[in-house]
């Protein structure tokens, strides 16, 4: 019984040096060694071997990581405080030095942090804090990281969450933005009238150069219309007046004097008492007369 106590003991023993000996460091982890208190640099990933009872490792997280500094009070240059809270992101980039140069990191870095932002806030008005949060989380970032990287860690990042102005401040900004947004519809509406104007004037001008145009084509075109109707009339006038020259030509003076006579006997079947006859017709009726008093002649003479 006694034996199987003894091996038990012996069993348990080896165990407890074989965990203390046989160690498994993942990927993105590293072993800082330190023997018999000397440091032996930082061992892994994989398998590693310490001897027991004289080494002694320490694990450090090589990952990303993040701490949250809590709402912070500051007085701005101005003297408005304001309430600001925010993330600092952080990695390891030397595991012995983040082991030998700190003893706490995650709260020596916020206590800096929360230095370093009441500094910054302090020179600035409470208008460039409330607008200018980038600037604040790359200063906070550049004095972070000159005092963090003697500690073999480098700050990546600092987010600025929330910034809490007083509350009669808020109240003040909040009436400052409505009175923008009324300005801003305001301009809209100007501007949307201007462009309204603007289209109503440009389509009129248009529309007066659509009917200009539409007139001068409708002159244009009636002017044509009276320049044909002008050439055709006097196509027809120069057409009869040649018809009119061509009969001309095949009467005699028989036919005259025969037009003549009824001119003369439609001029006795008027109720006036004067006439005004040309001299060429009275010409004209002495030879009728002579051309009479010859016919009745001729048969005298003959019997």
């Amino acid at each position: 019984m006694e034996t199987l106590i003894i091996i038990g003991a012996l069993a348990l023993l080896v165990l407890i040096i074989l965990r203390m000996a046989v160690r498994i460091v993942p990927e993105y982890r590293r072993l800082v060694v330190f023997r018999l208190g000397r440091s032996m640099g930082a061992w892994g990933p994989g398998l590693v071997l310490l001897i027991p009872f004289v080494d002694r490792g320490v694990s450090v997280d090589l990952r990303e990581s993040f701490f949250d500094v809590p709402p912070q009070t500051c007085i701005t240059a101005d003297n408005a405080s304001v309430s600001i809270d925010f993330l600092v992101y952080d990695k390891v980039v030397d595991p012995v030095r983040s082991v030998l140069e700190v003893e706490n990191f995650t709260g020596a870095a916020r206590g800096l942090a929360i230095t370093t932002l009441r500094a910054v806030v302090g020179a600035m008005l409470l208008d460039d804090v409330l607008s200018k949060r980038d600037e604040i989380n790359n200063i906070l970032h550049e004095k972070l990281d000159e005092v963090t990287d003697r500690w073999g860690v480098r700050v990546t990042a600092v987010e600025i969450r929330e910034v809490v102005p007083p509350r009669q401040i808020e109240e003040a900004m909040t009436r400052q933005m409505a009175a923008e947004r009324t300005r801003r519809a305001t301009v809209t509406e100007a501007e949307g009238q201007r462009e309204a104007t603007v289209q109503v004037a440009e389509g009129e001008k248009r529309a007066t150069v659509l009917r200009a145009e539409g007139q001068r084509e409708a002159t244009i075109l009636q002017a044509q219309a009276d320049r044909e109707a002008a050439r055709l009339r006097a196509e027809g006038a120069a057409m009869a007046l040649a018809e009119i020259y061509r009969v001309a030509q095949g009467v005699d003076s028989k036919t005259l004097t025969l037009q003549y006579l009824d001119a003369l006997r439609a001029l006795g079947a008027t109720p006036a008492t004067k006439f005004v006859i040309p001299t060429e017709f009275l010409g004209l009726a002495r030879q009728l007369v002579n051309h009479a008093h010859e016919a009745v002649a001729q048969p005298d003479g003959e019997g």
